[in-house]
Order: structure tokens, then sequence, then C-alpha cells
């Protein structure tokens, strides 16, 4: 249904155009048959949007809309909310679908764009979002859930509309979490009840544009408790390395082996004891992550962000000369742009990938040569398969693997620190941050707003030297 067929035409009228003249400046410029056209395109998304929101219940023979957490039974009432929630995704939507025709009809005459304009249809992004008017509410927020890790690559020509539509499909389904989109492809983690995880796996699936399967998934028990909010955005690349996807594609990736070909490999590995110098097993995560978990003899980087990989490459470029190289990360995806990085360099004799990452590998062999926990990024730190402990309490040493947040304010290292240690007070990252602590809690002045710096963070090499 349009906008203006509602009852609160009027309302819309001065709403569209208010945030339209204040949020797209560029509209100025354009020619008055086009502002015209501007106009019909943004009238056309914001019907869309509004009727990605509808649910029905067919016994009762009413329409309501569901929004952030809030049901609308009235045209009027929807159309002002998302009218003022919801206007940076009406304007994506918009200038999306205004591109997208303006691109179609090229060097086509303001008039000539205004004749063609009945002939315009916005990106409709209720196709692809699942009808759960027939569930009850409860199944979609209560109850048993899971946590989904997936990514692809692929070409977005408008990642601001899957932008649009994914926030849309997460809200419906009551989903936490984060998902990054960008014109190499979408990278998402989100949770959400067992019910509203699988409606959105199928709602995924079933988009023309990515083709995925139901085991390109991976899942883990947890919930829409184990993120804080949903974050929905457009970004330059799905995984923050530093590098344009520009200038280096995914598609110069490594060989991408199952979860029984790199067991086979790690296997002849680790078989061949110290006599094997011909392979590097190599870690891409971070230094938190593999200190709580990590296959066997592996190469795990001291670096605290993947961005800081390329750099690790580019300073220990003897150490991969002439190397057979297995890499693996969570869930695959940082191989993807880490191999594709060293092969730039055409030092390696070969470089593989472990498809699916760690948790596809744990899937098939929980007491494989992965041992200790899994890090993962949300409320929940780690997941485990097995029941080893590969690390120790920053304090008194004793087998730890639970990690928090260091207790210094402004501070965001994350600590491992036994119950024990905690209990005596024991809660900082590092003894330059517990000094902080203990000496902002004997002062009564407001404290600096600005990030800690400790020895967790000034007192580590930026770039380790591995060779």
């Amino acid at each position: 249904m349009e906008p203006s067929d509602s009852p609160c035409s009027d309302f819309l009228d001065w709403e569209l155009d208010t945030a339209t003249s204040n949020g797209l400046k560029q509209e100025k410029q354009l020619s008055a048959s086009q502002r015209r056209y501007y106009s019909f395109c943004r009238r056309k998304s914001f019907a869309v949007f509004v009727a990605s929101k509808q649910d029905s219940n067919p016994e009762a023979g009413s329409t309501f809309w569901c929004c952030c957490g809030e049901t609308f039974r009235e045209h009027s009432a929807i159309h002002k909310h998302v009218a003022r929630a919801h206007d940076a995704e009406i304007q994506q939507l918009t200038q999306a679908s205004y591109e997208c025709l303006s691109s179609q009809l090229g060097e086509e005459e303001p008039e000539t764009l205004h004749a063609n304009k009945c002939k315009a249809e916005p990106v409709d992004i209720s196709a692809w979002i699942p009808e759960t008017g027939h569930i009850a509410g409860e199944q979609l927020e209560k109850g048993p859930g899971k946590v989904l890790l997936y990514y692809h690559y692929c070409q977005v020509d408008d990642p601001h509309v899957i932008c649009a539509w994914q926030k849309a499909l997460c809200e419906k389904l009551h989903l936490t979490g984060k998902v990054r989109i960008a014109t190499e492809g979408i990278n998402g983690t989100v949770g959400g009840t067992n019910m509203a995880t699988d409606f959105y796996i199928k709602a995924v699936c079933s988009h023309p544009l990515f083709k995925m399967e139901e085991e390109d998934f991976k899942k883990s028990d947890g919930g829409a408790e184990c993120f804080t909010d949903l974050r929905v955005g457009v970004y330059k690349e799905i995984v923050p390395m530093g590098v344009d996807p520009d200038a280096l594609s995914y598609e110069l990736a490594g060989v991408h082996l199952e979860p029984e070909e790199f067991h086979k490999e790690v296997e002849a590995l680790l078989s061949k004891e110290d006599l094997c110098n011909d392979t590097i097993l190599l870690d891409c995560r971070n230094f938190y992550e593999s200190k709580i978990g990590q296959f066997t003899r592996c190469l795990a980087p001291d670096i605290r962000k993947f961005s800081y990989f390329p750099d690790y490459v580019d300073q220990n470029l003897e150490l991969f000369r002439d190397k057979k190289v297995l890499m693996y990360c969570t869930g695959g995806i940082r191989c993807e742009r880490g191999s594709a990085y060293l092969r730039s360099k055409d030092v390696c004799k070969e470089v593989f990938q472990l498809k699916g990452g760690i948790h596809k590998y744990l899937e098939q062999f929980p007491d494989g040569f992965y041992r200790g926990k899994l890090f993962v990024f949300d409320e929940r730190y780690t997941i485990s398969s097995n029941n080893d402990v590969i690390s120790d309490c920053r304090y008194c040493g004793s087998p730890w693997d639970q990690y928090k947040l260091c207790s210094t304010q402004f501070c965001c290292q994350l600590v491992l620190s036994c119950h024990g240690c905690r209990e005596a007070g024991h809660t900082a990252c590092c003894p330059t941050c517990q000094t902080k602590a203990q000496a902002r809690s004997e002062e009564s002045a407001a404290p600096q707003h600005h990030k800690e710096e400790c020895e967790c963070t000034g007192g580590r090499p930026r770039i380790p030297q591995d060779v």
C-alpha cells in the first residue's frame, strides 16, 4: 500500500519532505522533475519498508505491524514510527532505487526521467522477509536458542539495500548481534531462539544474491542474550584487515581444505615431530584467542588485531619462504583475506586454509588436534568441545581460561583471573591497571574519559619478529 493511500497522508507528506530536505542535501541539486521522481522513489521505499513489518492473524482477521519490539495496530501509528525511527534506512533504500534507475536510463533528459517514473520499482525487501503471522510471538522471543556465525563473499552492487533488509529481518525475528555488509559480501553473527534462527537461515539462503546453503552457517548454543544489541552496517571490508578489497580480492585465497583433509594434514605434520621444517601451521587469529585454544604445534602470531596481520607477514617473509602453509581461524573468513595477502607475496610453496574454520573442525573432531577453548566475539567469550585448559591465571599461574574485561574504567583488555584471585581484588589486566583502579577508588575526582594505556598495550610489540 502506498503511504499516500493511508489516513495519515498529510502527516507523511510533512515527515517525508522534512526528513528528505534535512538528510539528503544532494536532492537540492536535482532538477524539479528529478526531485519529483526522487520523492516518488522515497514514497515507494517507505511503503515497502512498512510492508516488511506487517504481520497478520488469519483467525482474527486482523493486521498489525511489529517493529523495534513494539506492536502497532493502526496505519498512522506504524507510519509515524517508521518516519521517526527509521529515516536512515528509508534514505538508503530510496538512494539505491534512484541510482539504480538513473544508471539504467543513462543520459536521458529530466522530463524523460520523470515520464518513466511509473516504470521504476524500488527493491522490495519485503519479498525477502519471511511471513511469521502464523507463529506465536513467544517462539520467536523466548526459549532455547542458537548463535549463528557465517559469511559469504560475492559482488554486492547495493550494500545499503542489503543493510536495510538485514536490519528489518533481524528486528522482525528479534535477533541481536552484528552484521557487516560491503560490496565484497556479508559477514554476520546473530543470536536468537531456535525458531528465529531457523527462519533467519532460510531467509538468507533464499536470497538470490548469496546462494548460500544451511551448512554455511556455524551454530552454537546461545541466543539473543549473547549480544547487547543489534548492529547492522555497511563497511569497506566485511572483515577488517585494512587492505582495500579492490586491491586484494578474496578470489586470490588459498586452497580450501575440508575438516577431514585439514585433520589429515595436521596429523601428517605432527607425525614428523621435529623433522618437519617445510610446513607451517598458522593461526590467523589474535593473541587472546590463540592463548586459550589452538592447534598443536601451530605458529600463533602475537598480534592484537587482524589488521596487524599484513604487517606481520611483511616483516616475517623469510619465515614463509618456500614453505607449505596451513592456515586456520574461527570461522574461515580471516583466512580468506589472510591467505590472499600471503599468496600475493609470492614466497610460499603452497597456501591452504581450513574451510569453515575451527567451528566446522570441532563439529567433526571435538577431540582432534585443536585443544582448549574457542574464543567467540559475544558475551560468552568462549565455547568448548573438550576439557583441556591450556592457559593460566594472570596472577597465580593456576590453569584458567575464562576471560573477563579489565576492571579499570575505559580499559578494553581481557584478563584471565581465577575465582580466588578475583576475590582477592586482582581484577585488572596488568599491575599498571590494577594500580590505577586502586588509586581511583581512593579518589573522588571524576575519571578521565580516554582509552587506557597499560602494559598490555604499551609494552607489547605491535608487530612481532618471528623470523
